[in-house]
């Protein structure tokens, strides 16, 4: 019952945010450095992990507030406590466009290495379980814990899969936010361990699109070197940040977030009504020949610093691969349709082939457009 109230508190709760997410004149992003206070989070040879998540959180708000068209809001500043609740509660009241939390990880393996972002999701496997339960265990630090997270157990799986029924309208843009993250750490020269899904409390109590990033190993004396390191802060700052830009103005576009809901006036209405007396075969004609020669979607699979030969044994079996290049990283793309229906079925396929972290783009005349102007 407490899951079903859960989903269905959260469903209502977007309905009634909606237009206000909508309508806002900036992009508001909030910033969550994880733990704090009491809450050291990982520590290994002197590097602590609410220390650095600290640090870069504020260098990555550092580089976004130089933008008139952002908005950052932190749920700390300092060396305090939040608890998960907080956190989520700080992003929905901002009603933001995207929820930012950043980490470290560790691991009793010290050879562990590299950076990964999760996004709320039910994994096909429990490999990740102790990412899981390490990021939402900050919850036995909470006074009244028992009766603020009734019924869920960090420690116990099957209580997990409840989380999984959330979010799931934030999911393709949680990812292909997520992706972006992981394509600029490869730039960074920083390890990527990929884009991954995992019920995390934090992610699924905020209504919108989130993601929890591991920025490396404080685990690994050389990974973690480098995280408690100016330069290697900088680096995932840097990679964070453009990753939000680069969502805001592909999802957003690249004014104000309310530029993307303007309305047509009646007059304007009318004067497209008066034009529109072609006959309807002709017009179905004309408009699908545009729409094939300008709009094309895609399913990108993977970014990698690998090249790999377009052969179906090399993509799970999928045919009609292509690839771009950019700065030596290479894209991987699966289809071409000018058809949204026929793109989301591909995009069905890539998933069911393993490529959990596909996620549709679009083209027009060539050049990389968002989905939500193909659509338009």
């Amino acid at each position: 019952m407490f899951y079903k109230n859960k989903v269905l508190f959260a469903f209502l709760l977007t309905i009634v945010s909606f237009t206000s997410f909508s309508q806002s004149s900036v992009f508001k992003v909030v910033l969550d450095a994880g733990h704090g206070g009491h809450d050291a989070g990982a520590h290994y040879y002197g590097h602590v992990e609410k220390n650095i998540a600290l640090a870069i959180t504020l260098k990555v708000g550092k580089i976004l507030e130089q933008n008139p068209l952002i908005k950052v809001i932190y749920t700390r500043k300092n060396d305090v406590f939040v608890t998960l609740k907080d956190r989520a509660n700080i992003a929905n009241k901002e009603k933001a466009n995207l929820f930012v939390c950043i980490h470290c990880n560790a691991n009793r393996n010290p050879g562990a290495s590299g950076t990964e972002t999760y996004v709320m999701g039910m994994s096909r496997t429990n490999m990740n379980f102790e990412v899981s339960k390490a990021e939402n265990s900050v919850i036995f630090l909470e006074d009244n814990y028992k009766q603020t997270y009734k019924g869920f157990d960090p420690n116990n799986v099957a209580t997990l899969i409840g989380l999984k029924l959330m979010q799931e309208n934030n999911l393709a843009n949680s990812i292909s936010f997520a992706s972006k993250i992981q394509d600029n750490f490869i730039n960074e020269k920083l390890d990527s361990r990929g884009v991954k899904q995992e019920p995390l409390w934090v992610l699924d109590a905020s209504v919108m699109p989130g993601v929890l990033i591991e920025t490396g190993f404080v685990s690994n004396p050389n990974e973690g070197n480098d995280l408690d390191s100016e330069e290697g802060q900088n680096a995932r700052a840097r990679a964070i940040a453009d990753a939000i830009v680069s969502y805001k103005n592909e999802y957003f576009g690249v004014g104000n977030v309310d530029s993307n809901n303007e309305k047509i006036s009646r007059e304007n209405t009318s004067q497209i009504k008066s034009k529109l007396v072609l006959d309807d075969s002709v017009l179905k004609k004309k408009v699908s020949s545009k729409v094939s020669e300008s709009v094309l979607y895609k399913v990108q699979l993977s970014a990698s610093a690998k090249k790999v030969q377009l052969l179906p044994q090399n993509f799970k079996g999928l045919k009609n691969i292509s690839m771009d290049s950019d700065r030596n990283i290479y894209k991987y793309m699966y289809g071409g349709t000018s058809s949204y229906d026929e793109a989301k079925n591909d995009l069905g396929l890539a998933k069911s082939k393993g490529y959990s972290s596909a996620y549709l783009i679009a083209f027009k005349n060539g050049e990389k457009i968002s989905v939500q102007d193909a659509l338009k």
